[in-house]
């Protein structure tokens, strides 16, 4: 791996989901380079650990791009948490202003960094809803819906927010219905003050994550769909932070746009990285 080290990165935490923040438009990693980074720095323990590598680019559609992948070093299209992390990133380097666009493989984002330190985020349109095949989880049947947000999502809504979702959401990933690709899996949960908790197994992480924005999107689409709840829809995330979920439902009542979420987006800390992290 040609690399100048050492390299410059940001930790970054968006509701429970950390990624590593790399400026990388001065420099020219291919993308088997970058999943190889990835692969290597996002070991926790080993390294630093992070659900995934967010690379910042140059950009001739908007004010930056992406390219991001996840610890296993897949590419991912859109990471809702990532973007507005990605967004609050690049306002405190100068890259741009608060207001900004920046552009994935899922299509051209829109963001804002607010004076309180919220990211509101403006997601691509929602597509391919539909209803899945019901899947059998601790003996009892479940519905599955499933949703691109920018990611596929499968949501299944459950009364008990502690179900298991490192075993049940590896079943359904990998479930027939959503192959060659897979999917993230969010288990949703209506609580008493209105409210959502959603869970999810993560793709390319391979087990429950503290926060899916991409996630959060899906469950808060599917509940106001099922007609329990009008946008905006407040999400919980596994590591408690609120996540405020607006869009309009179309018509037909199987559909959205304007999609977009609210919610936080912290510095963690700035580090230098070695090259003794390549014989990981």
């Amino acid at each position: 791996m040609d690399i100048n080290f050492p390299v410059s990165f940001t930790k970054m935490n968006g509701a429970g989901n950390d990624f590593i923040f790399i400026d990388h438009r001065h420099t020219f990693l291919d993308q088997e380079q970058k999943a190889e980074m990835a692969r290597k720095i996002c070991r926790r323990c080993f390294s630093v650990g992070a659900d995934g590598l967010i690379f910042i680019e140059n950009s001739e559609q908007a004010d930056f791009a992406w390219d991001f992948y996840n610890a296993d070093g897949s590419a991912a299209g859109m990471c809702g948490n990532g973007g507005r992390c990605a967004a609050r990133y690049a306002y405190h380097k100068g890259i741009t202003g608060p207001k900004m666009s920046f552009a994935t493989r899922a299509g051209l984002i829109k963001a804002e960094v607010l004076d309180d330190g919220n990211v509101r985020l403006e997601m691509t349109n929602p597509c391919d809803f539909r209803k899945g095949k019901p899947v059998k989880l601790g003996g009892i049947y479940y519905e599955v819906w499933f949703v691109d947000t920018g990611v596929p999502h499968a949501v299944i809504f459950t009364e008990n927010e502690g179900v298991p979702v490192g075993i049940w959401g590896r079943q359904v990933r990998n479930e027939d219905q959503f192959k060659p690709h897979g999917a993230n899996v969010s288990f949703v949960a209506k609580r008493a003050d209105g409210s959502f908790r959603s869970r999810t197994y993560e793709r390319g992480v391979e087990d429950e994550t503290r926060a899916c924005g991409t996630g959060a999107a899906a469950s808060a689409l599917y509940a106001a769909i099922k007609g329990l709840a009008e946008p905006p829809v407040n999400i919980i995330t596994s590591g408690g932070d609120l996540l405020e979920v607006s869009f309009d439902l179309c018509g037909d009542g199987l559909g959205a746009e304007n999609l977009t979420m609210k919610g936080p987006a912290r510095f963690v800390y700035e580090g230098i990285l070695t090259e003794e992290i390549l014989n990981l």
